[in-house]
């Protein structure tokens, strides 16, 4: 086992390694600040972007990439943005293979309704048996854009390296952009209650948690043995409304049980509903298009589809219960299942303007390192290094619930990826200083890591206030799996940007 002192050194490493991403994220916040109306209202430009392009594997195989990127402009830098990003395939034979992380990027309007964007995209993962060695991925990028309107079209060179590993492919793609605003509150004005005056913060109108499960075909094999029957699962949703009755909405899943460990799903989704009941049962359906696949589940290219029926059942203005039943498929796999889910459903900040005014709700978005000694599968021991993304929403002044994504970047566990929910306690020592803690559980595998499908986490922060939106936190705790050898304690290192969003009541 390594000492507490030698890993605390390479948590230090690690940090370096991310010193520059820091300071753009520093800059980032403080020139979100400029752009403000009397009520402390922030709105910069930002846009999501979706890309596609096949890279060349090892061996000239063909791997097809989505790529989906928020990126939020940065108002004193003249076009410079960034924001988090998700990779993975579609197509080929890698599914299960994602990486997460975050890009920074350059975009300039060169003549007419062209323009250009520069960028580059640090992130960690791997998986689908790729050669992806320690997992770390850098994707920088050339596109052309063509600006109309509401979204912009191009074509998108880029270049694909694994540093650690065998992966290097230079390619063309092409890109879908939508503008967008990401409209916040100012966080030393959190105290102050504001009219609603629209969606604010992602723009998401609620949120699911949801624990599920699939039933899958008898007969069908898993690496030379049969696949299990049942494979439970956890997972978060966002969903934005449209219209009367429509949503759009992104959600993420994991397994939670040893024998498809590092199985892993993300998925855009679009539905409609109605009140059957007015204001306590609400009937809808909803059809999903992504990519999944890890742990030894057979989904071909990773290409993942979905439909279901489900009712919400309204237990608080703010609160509901949903039962939801459908079908899964891997349209490019033997991968077929019934799926059952149950969530607790919560509605957030809503389209809503006027109203009473109200206290914003607080929110920070973080991004730093973990680093922790891991149990290997075949009995070794071994320290890992994971990016982590992390949003936290308060539910009071103190209290927050926490949503994070880690991934391997160094420690030759390339493809280990570990979805965290739970909640936290923050508390203010002065007008610089903070503690907080937090105790979390994920769905977590893959990457060689011993981790037996679930993890649980208890850490405590000590954190410095730079200007009410910025704040550096290093953090140690226990980290280990609820069935499995892994425990060890964990280091970690983050910078977090605090907003406020408005409640839309």
């Amino acid at each position: 086992m390594i000492g507490a002192r030698r890993v605390a050194a390479r948590a230090l490493r690690s940090a370096r390694r991310a010193g520059l991403a820091a300071l753009i994220a520093g800059l980032a916040a403080s020139a979100l600040a400029a752009e403000s109306d009397e009520r402390g209202a922030e709105a910069p430009s930002a846009h999501g972007r979706i890309t596609f392009e096949r890279a060349k594997f090892p061996g000239g195989e063909r791997v097809g990439l989505v790529g989906t990127s928020y990126l939020v402009d940065i108002t004193d830098l003249g076009g410079l943005s960034l924001g988090p990003s998700v990779y993975g395939a579609v197509t080929g034979r890698r599914g299960g293979f994602f990486t997460v992380g975050g890009e920074v990027a350059w975009r300039k309007r060169v003549v007419g309704p062209f323009g250009v964007e520069v960028g580059v995209y640090a992130g960690g993962g791997g998986g689908g048996s790729a050669p992806q060695g320690g997992g770390l991925m850098l994707r920088p990028h050339v596109d052309v854009l063509t600006d109309l309107g509401p979204v912009a079209l191009g074509v998108s060179l880029s270049r694909i390296k694994f540093p650690n590993g065998q992966i290097a492919s230079t390619q063309w793609g092409l890109v879908l952009d939508v503008s967008d605003q990401f409209r916040s509150l100012q966080a030393d004005r959190l105290d102050a209650p504001v009219r609603a005056t629209g969606r604010t913060g992602l723009g998401f109108d609620r949120i699911q948690v949801v624990a599920g499960a699939y039933r899958t075909r008898a007969g069908v094999l898993q690496s030379g043995a049969p696949e299990p029957r049942t494979i439970s699962l956890v997972g978060v949703r966002g969903e934005h409304s449209f219209g009367r009755n429509g949503y759009w909405g992104l959600e993420a899943n994991g397994a939670t049980q040893r024998s498809v460990a590092g199985y892993a799903e993300y998925l855009g989704t679009v539905g409609a509903e109605t009140e059957l009941v007015p204001h306590q049962i609400t009937l809808g359906g909803r059809i999903a298009l992504g990519m999944g696949g890890g742990g030894g589940i057979a989904t071909g290219s990773g290409l993942l589809a979905k439909a279901s029926l489900y009712s919400v059942i309204r237990l608080a203005d703010n609160f509901g219960l949903s039962i939801e039943g459908g079908l899964t498929d891997a349209p490019r796999g033997s991968f077929r299942a019934t799926q059952v889910a149950a969530g607790l459903v919560w509605a957030l900040d809503g389209p809503g303007t006027g109203g009473a005014p109200a206290r914003p709700v607080r929110t920070d978005f973080s991004g730093g390192v973990e680093r922790y000694d891991a149990a290997r599968h075949g009995g070794t021991t071994r320290a890992i290094t994971t990016d982590v993304l992390k949003i936290d929403r308060f539910v009071s002044p103190n209290l927050y619930l926490t949503a994070q994504v880690h991934s391997g970047f160094a420690g030759n566990a390339g493809g280990f990826t570990s979805a965290f929910v739970g909640a936290g306690w923050w508390q203010r020592l002065g007008p610089r200083w903070h503690v907080a803690g937090e105790l979390i559980g994920a769905a977590a595998g893959g990457g060689g890591v011993d981790s037996r499908g679930a993890l649980g986490e208890a850490i405590l922060y000590a954190g410095y206030q730079f200007i009410p939106a910025i704040s550096l936190r290093v953090g140690a705790g226990r980290i280990q799996a609820f069935r499995g050898p892994l425990g060890a304690t964990a280091l970690g290192l983050s910078l977090n940007y605090t907003y406020g969003v408005s409640t839309g009541e």
